[in-house]
This record gives structure tokens, sequence and C-alpha cells, in this order.
């Protein structure tokens, strides 16, 4: 369908309203009525950066939080650096009960520092830029100096907000992302995208009005209310009203039958994640929202409070959307920019995109309705190809002519619309499994990419799956391989990991060719055992359980880890730095042996016999600290070798585990740590 704009989303209808969280028996993960959770977590938010090893030049700002019924948190946070806001740095911090952090998600590499925030580029020359990749005359055209964070190395950057009509007269707010230090843009998108459609879908609807004295006003007791712009493209419009309660004409003689198609879309979509997920309203705040409808000669607009959604075929044939799954679909990208963020480009793209698709499915399954019964078949039944075929099939994406069935290193590269195909059809199989079959009397026949046959588990648990993925696993540049491990994840906590959910989840991503990540039915890999001491001993959880300088706990690609994804890449800067990490441990007094190991590759770019850049093995027992080994720029060694040390001398103590690294001014050596162990016996 069509991504509507930064912080909201728009069809022809849109909602918020006050929801009450599910039980603590549902298996939904649940969110508090209103923004105390996201308040409360903002408290804890330097304990957090402290936890997490990040500098002090960073700060963590709550977007939004989500607690289980157990306890456990999950703190969404995005970053500031000296001050500037910093794009794609965002973060989830899983926390226990008590507090502590037990996992972190990080978006890129989790890295955001940059050498200055002094921008060589001028901002009037990055918002040239901007105004010639938007190319159209602005209206408005801004740039604020940010972090980039997204993806490669951090970079001071300019994010240019352009603001204009194309020639299509379709409205458009262009960021682009201008380099500050050599003016190269480094990436763009734009927050209102346009589609056309020349049919509408309508029936007989219960809507819920307000009586105002002696007359019905389009608005609900929650506060989702809607307005007639009467052929004008801003201002608030006036409220739609009614003498006898009984709106429009199933028309578009009648002004009302959009509003219908608003208010209607907006209150199922609503109640779907009011009472199946127990989220509050779009935002999570239970403010409720306006819809505007706008009548023009060539265009239909819709608008949710100031952003703007545009159906027609620009000869004045246009007709306002109404089908409910098209409506929920773009309510509910609205949901991901207030979860998630999933960026509009990329592999995040498509997984923004087939977000809403799956729950503007469920919407339509939800609604119930006999004019309209559920289906996997997605705007069905506006006829946007004008030849009775739906926009995208979930079962077989490739259907359309343009989507993927298959996830390929390819699919970032496609328009969002497409690369969305293989998680709609992960979704099908994983909700009703390969092959051939009859769902309310439509007809199925979903392959798989590798042979396989897939069980589904059901569509109402695989819904769920997808919502905690949306909320407590994603950032916003997550790609299919998160994904991947985010459902795993996600459903071992909701139905178990021996649960036909989880294993419906899991052998439908390997069914649309998404590679095997850390997260499997069976667990994680497993916690270290046979006495090991040392938490999060490989990284994978990133900087959790370990202190020390920000960075140097990564996922980044340019050094791979020894096994996993995660290990902690010390150096590699090629400029005068220092840094750490380091984890406290006590010894039980009991042990008769204890051996600290880990797992080093090393690089250099320096040359000689002279060691430039070192990294110390050390033991900080209180106030002394001993150096167990130093290992140079000389001798360096790229393929990972285990290094072992007693420590047995320490036993009966709480001693620190440190790594040090220096690296002088110029040509890098990276020393790479993996599989770290302080075992016992």
């Amino acid at each position: 369908m069509i991504r509507l704009s930064t912080g909201a989303a728009l069809g022809v209808a849109v909602a918020a309203a006050v929801a009450t969280p599910l039980s603590a028996a549902s298996a939904a993960p649940t969110a508090a009525p209103n923004q105390a959770p996201a308040a409360t977590a903002q408290a804890g938010a330097d304990q957090d950066r402290t936890a997490l090893g990040l500098s002090s030049d960073e700060k963590l700002v709550v977007r939004n939080a989500v607690t289980d019924p157990d306890g456990t948190k999950h703190v969404r946070y995005d970053r500031t650096y000296k001050g500037l806001r910093v794009v794609g740095g965002d973060l989830v911090v899983e926390k226990a009960k008590s507090g502590s952090v037990r996992d972190v998600r990080w978006n890129g590499n989790g890295k955001v520092a940059v050498a200055s925030t002094s921008p060589s580029v001028s901002e009037t020359s990055a918002e040239s830029s901007g105004a010639k990749r938007a190319g159209y005359a602005p209206k408005k055209n801004d740039g604020e100096l940010v972090v980039w964070a997204g993806s490669g190395s951090p970079r001071l950057a300019w994010d240019v907000v352009t603001e204009g009509v194309k020639a299509d007269q379709t409205p458009s707010r262009l960021h682009t992302l201008v380099d500050a230090r050599s003016g190269a843009v480094l990436t763009s998108w734009d927050e209102v995208v346009n589609g056309t459609g020349n049919s509408m879908y309508s029936g007989t609807v219960t809507l819920n009005s307000t009586l105002s004295g002696s007359t019905y006003q389009l608005k609900d007791s929650v506060g989702n209310y809607t307005t007639d712009l009467n052929g004008a493209t801003s201002g608030t419009g006036t409220q739609f009203t009614d003498a006898d309660d009984v709106w429009g004409n199933g028309s578009t003689t009648s002004r009302q039958t959009a509003g219908v198609d608003a208010q209607y879309g907006a209150e199922k979509t609503f109640a779907y994640y009011k009472n199946v997920l127990g989220r509050n309203g779009i935002w999570n705040t239970g403010v409720g929202a306006r819809s505007r409808v706008h009548y023009g000669n060539a265009y239909n607009n819709a608008f949710w409070d100031g952003t703007q959604m545009t159906y027609g075929d620009g000869a004045g044939n246009a007709k306002p959307l109404t089908s409910i799954d098209v409506a929920a679909h773009e309510m509910s990208h609205g949901v991901t920019e207030n979860t998630a963020g999933l960026a509009y480009s990329g592999d995040a793209g498509g997984l923004n995109e087939a977000t809403s698709d799956i729950f503007g499915t469920a919407v339509e399954f939800y609604a119930n309705s006999s004019a309209d019964p559920g289906d996997y078949l997605i705007g069905e039944k506006i006829n946007i190809n004008g030849n009775g075929t739906p926009l995208r099939y979930m079962d077989k994406p490739s259907k359309d002519g343009a989507s993927q069935d298959c996830w390929t290193t390819n699919t970032k590269n496609l328009d969002p619309h497409y690369s969305s195909g293989p998680l709609n059809h992960w979704f099908f199989l994983a909700s009703e499994g390969s092959g051939a079959r009859t769902v309310n009397g439509v007809a199925y026949n979903s392959p798989t990419c590798d042979g396989s046959t897939v069980t589904g588990a059901g569509r109402s648990n695989v819904e769920k799956v997808w919502y905690r993925t949306l909320s407590t696993k994603l950032t916003s540049s997550s790609n299919y391989a998160a994904a991947r491990n985010g459902a795993i994840a996600s459903a071992k906590e909701l139905f178990g990991a021996t649960s036909a959910t989880c294993t419906a989840v899991e052998k439908a991503f390997t069914a649309i060719a998404v590679p095997a990540g850390t997260e499997t039915c069976g667990g994680t890999t497993p916690p270290p055992t046979g006495g090991n001491l040392l938490q999060n001993p490989g990284f994978e959880s990133g900087a959790v359980s370990w202190t020390g300088t920000s960075g140097p706990i990564t996922n980044n690609t340019g050094r791979a880890a020894r096994t996993g994804s995660w290990k902690a890449w010390l150096g590699g800067n090629g400029a005068t730095t220092t840094e750490t990490i380091q984890q406290s441990v006590t010894i039980p007094s009991t042990v008769t042996a204890a051996t600290l190991s880990f797992y080093l590759s090393s690089d250099t770019a320096e040359s000689g016999s002279t060691a430039y850049d070192t990294m110390k093995v050390q033991v900080v027992d209180g106030a002394t600290t001993t150096t167990l080994a130093t290992y140079s720029n000389v001798g360096t060694n790229a393929t990972y070798t285990q290094k072992s040390f007693n420590v047995t001398a320490y036993k009966g103590k709480t001693i620190s585990v440190k790594f040090l690294m220096n690296e002088d001014s110029s040509l890098q050596t990276s020393f790479v740590v993996d599989d770290t162990a302080l075992a016992t016996s």
C-alpha cells in the first residue's frame, strides 16, 4: 500500500484511543494506558547509559516502553550526541523487573561518535542539495545538524527537510541527509508517498457517533473524529454532522461517504489494537485523532493531523479509498513509526510495508464483515488495478508481477512495496502453512523457496508474535535477518521454545530463504557452562554486563566474530585512541582452579618491529592492576587463537577482567576479542 509521514500515517482513516492493557494471563505483551511507563523509563536513562558503556557525550531519550506481565521492560531509546539528534542511533534495552539490563538490540553498528561536530559544509549548501534532490520549487527548505548512524560509520550530517508540491500536484516532504564534511548525499526519503485508485468499496456499517444537542457528530467517545475540508488542503475542516445519524449513501455523490470510511476504519483499527494487542491507540498515548477529508478535481485526499495521502488518477476520476484492510494498513504505518521506526528504504522499508499489510489483514479478519470477509489479499475491494485483481497477494507475492516470494541479497534494493513480499509470504506460511488451501472461500497455494513443508500455527498467534517483534526487538534499520531473530525470540517468549508457534515462525523464515541466525526454537546459543563466571561472554547481547568506552562491543561486519555476530573490536581507528572493556566477577574461594581465556584475532596497517599500538589483558584487584599479557601491532595474527591465563591466585576475591587498548596517531591496528571465559573447577 502507501507509506505516509514520519510519526503518523493515514489512508482515508486514522485512529487513536484509550486502551485497556490485556490481563497478565494474555500471551500478548502489554503496555500501560498512558505515558507513565516512558516517563519512568526516562528516569533510569543515565543508569542504562552507564550499564551499556556509553560515553557521557551521549544521552538516551525514551521513545516508548513496553512492560511484560512478568515485569520485564523493553525500553526503546533514541540518542543525542553532544546535543545533536542522532538519526539511526536507536536501540532497545531489555530490563529485568529489578531494573538490571539483560539484553540490548542496537540499530546499525551501535556507534554514534564522530570526530567533530563542526561542519565543513554550510547549511545553505546542504539545503541547495536537498532542493535539487526534490526537483520542485520548495515552499520550505530547512536543515538541521545531526549525526547519521543508520548505516556504515557515524557521520556528521545535515538533515534537510524540503516541502512542496510535485509536478503531479501531490505533496512532498523530502528528507535529504547531506554529509556535513564532504557534501555528499548519504540517503533520502520522502515522508509522503502517493498512490492512485479508481474504485470504491462501501457497505452498511455501525459507527459510534456522538449526539451534541439535536445534531449527531462523526465523533466517537474516545475522541476520534472526522472533518470535511470542503476542497481545501489545509486547516481544521468542518466537523461532519447529521440530523438522523444515517451517514453517506455509499457513493461520492454524498460528501459524508468518505467520512464514514474514515471513521469506520479508525474505530475498527483502534478496537483491534486495543482488544487483541493491548496497544493504547496508534501512538500508545490514549489520545484520539482527527481525520480530514478533501475532494478535489483530480485527487481526493485524506489528511491526518497535518500529514497527507493522495488517491486519484489525475483526471478527475478519483474516488475515496474505503476498504478496511487499506485503512488499517495506513494507520498501522503510524504504529510502526511509534515503535521500531523502520526506515522506508532497504530491508527495513520492506519490513515496514509488510507490517502494515500484516495488520491490515489482521484488522480485516477482526472486523468480520460479511461484505468484506477476512482474506490474505491486500486491497482486493478497491480495484486499484482496474481489472478486479488485488494490489498484493500474501500467499504468493510474486503474483502481482513485481514482489518477491523469497528473500535475496537484492531485496534491499527494491521499492518497499515489493521488498515487502518475503515477509508477507512468511506471515501466510506461519499462519496457514504451505501448499493449497481455502480460507473464507478464497483459494490459496503458497510455495516455499526451499521445497519444504510448513504447518501453520494460526493467524492469531502469528499476529501477536509479529507485534511483539515490532515493539520490542526491531530498530530503525533492521533487516530480514534481524526480523527472523526477533520473531523467533518473540515466539519463545510468548509461547515457548518447543511450541508449534515457534516452530512455524522459524520454519516459515527458512521457507522464504532468510538464513538462520543466533535464535532457534531450541534456544539461543546456550550460556556458557562448566563454571564460566563471565556474563555475556560472547558479546551476543551487546554491551550488557561489560562496561568501558562506547563502541568496541559491536556487530559491525568490518571484522568477523569468531561465533555469532558480536565481538569486542578494540582499535582499528587509525587515530590516537584509548578503549577499554571490563567486567567485575567474583571467584569463589572454594574453587581449586580458575582460568581466564579468550580468542584473539588481530591485524595492522603498521610495519616494522616497533609496538605503536597495544592491547593489554589485565586483572584489577582493588587498587592493584596486573597485566597478564600485552599484544601489539608486531606479530599480529588474523586467525582467531585462544589465549589462556591461570588466575587461581584471585580465588575468594572480586576482580575486574579488563582489556585495555591504546592506539597511536596513525595507521590502524585491530584487536578483536571473542568467546571469553573465566572457567573454574
